[in-house]
Formats: structure tokens, C-alpha cells, sequence
């Protein structure tokens, strides 16, 4: 039979495995969270990105600069309503001031724009009618199984809006329609990411 290790032992032992962090490893434990809180603060007051990474030492410069860029990138979606498209543009002016390849930059971000303008567009319209065709559909399932159960051919007036089948299959249904968009703008996002 083995021997019974107390919990801190097991833990000394699995510590000592896993070996001393390197030095990149605490740099990002130390500045990755200083790059996310710095890319909150600049989504949410005027803050001069450049500026404030100047306040660092190049090692440090480089973990808060990829994690201000993740935040950022993060927070460019749809433009679903003005305040997203402020975010997107705010997002996408932070990025474009930490970037050395502006041509590249600007490359996507023409693609990202192409997205948005078609999404606010085209898209929208797709949403009516898919929107209005599924209202239609769900109106006429209704009627036909009013005149099966009652054998009555009457006219109802029901809400069909407000039925729980209609707003889950309006959900599911939204959610395709929007998922070419977010794929696209996923796969740009990570085209931005790769430019330095």
C-alpha cells in the first residue's frame, strides 16, 4: 500500500512539475489585465491609447497592446443600433492607432465597413420579410387548426407575435440570418488580429 500525502504535499509536488513561470508568462499575468482595463477605459471616456502605453517599458508595451487589442476586437458587432455602431467606430479608431500597417488596417476595415453597410441594407430588409413570411405562416398553421378542432372556417384575431413558438422560431430564425454576417465579420476580426 502507498503512502497517504496530505493535500499540500500533492500540491507542492504538481508545483514543482509545472516548473517557474518564464518571464513572458508574468508579463502577461502582470500587464495583460492592464491592457483590458486600458481598452475599457478608452471604449468608455477619451483616452489617448498611444499616450498611456507610453507610460511603459517595450516588454510591457507589447502584453498591453494585445490586450487592449483583444477588447477592442472584441467589442466590433453588428451595427444593431447607434450606440453599436459607436462602439464598432471607437474600436476600430483604438485598433487603427496601435496598428504599424495602416494600409493593411484599412484593407479590412473596408471589408468590415462592406459587412455593415449590407447587414444595415440588405439585411434588414431580409429581416422584414422573413419576419412578415413567418408571421403569414403562423397566421394560416393557426386558422387551419382552428377549422380542424371546431369545423368552423372563421376568421380569428390572434396574436401570433406573442406566441412562444412564433418568438422562439423568430429567434432561431434571426439568428441564421445573422450568422453569415458574424461569420464574416469573425473571420475579419481575425485578419485584423494577424496585422502588426
Amino acid at each position: 500500500m502507498g503512502e497517504i500525502k496530505t493535500a499540500a504535499e500533492i500540491a507542492r509536488e504538481k508545483l514543482a512539475q509545472i516548473g517557474e513561470p518564464t518571464e513572458e508568462e508574468r508579463l502577461k499575468w502582470k500587464y495583460g489585465p492592464v491592457g483590458e482595463k486600458l481598452a475599457a477605459v478608452y471604449l468608455k471616456e477619451s483616452v489617448n491609447l498611444v499616450n498611456e502605453l507610453q507610460k511603459y517599458d517595450e516588454k510591457a508595451r507589447q502584453v498591453i497592446v494585445a490586450g487592449v487589442n483583444n477588447i477592442l476586437l472584441r467589442n466590433i458587432s453588428l451595427p444593431r443600433n447607434d450606440a453599436t455602431r459607436r462602439i464598432d467606430k471607437k474600436a476600430m479608431d483604438g485598433i487603427k492607432s496601435l496598428k504599424n500597417d495602416q494600409v493593411a488596417v484599412e484593407n479590412v476595415f473596408s471589408k468590415i465597413r462592406q459587412v455593415f453597410d449590407h447587414y444595415t441594407q440588405e439585411g434588414a430588409k431580409q429581416k422584414k420579410q422573413a419576419y412578415e413570411s413567418l408571421k403569414a405562416e403562423f397566421e394560416a398553421k393557426l386558422q387551419e387548426a382552428v377549422r380542424k378542432q371546431t369545423g368552423v372556417d372563421a376568421k380569428l384575431n390572434i396574436d401570433v407575435e406573442q406566441q412562444p413558438q412564433f418568438q422562439d422560431e423568430w429567434q432561431r430564425m434571426q439568428a441564421q440570418l445573422e450568422g453569415q454576417y458574424l461569420n464574416l465579420l469573425e473571420e475579419y476580426k481575425k485578419e485584423l488580429a494577424s496585422i502588426k
